[in-house]
């Protein structure tokens, strides 16, 4: 997936052929944030303008931005899969913590 990054908001790059354009999508937020560019240059620029003026728009409407993921992820599995995952993080002699990060961000890379 191409992707682009700016101020920790991260944006989804598609390019349409029948226009001849770049466009994006911010990721991770219920509001809708979608730039375009006809080169890469004008893409990020039009990101970042995009994201300036949502940050803008949230302070003078008094609305707190949705912020980048914080780090903290709380997941339900069934019993089978939480004992599964333990018993592979322990044997590599890690927390389940520790083991379950690596793993989620190898999936996450690929």
């Amino acid at each position: 997936m191409n992707t682009m990054q700016y101020k920790g908001y991260t944006a989804k790059i598609e390019f349409d052929e029948r226009d001849n354009i770049f466009w994006g999508k911010v990721m991770g937020l219920q509001d809708r944030i979608t730039f375009e560019g006809d080169t890469v240059k004008k893409l990020q620029a039009d990101f970042e303008a995009a994201i300036r003026h949502y940050l803008a728009d949230c302070k003078q409407t008094g609305i707190k931005p949705h912020k980048p993921y914080s780090g903290n992820l709380m997941l339900r599995v069934g019993s089978k899969t939480h004992a599964a995952a333990a018993i592979a993080a322990e044997s590599t002699g890690k927390s389940l913590n520790q083991w379950a990060s690596e793993v989620i961000n190898r999936a996450a890379q690929a």
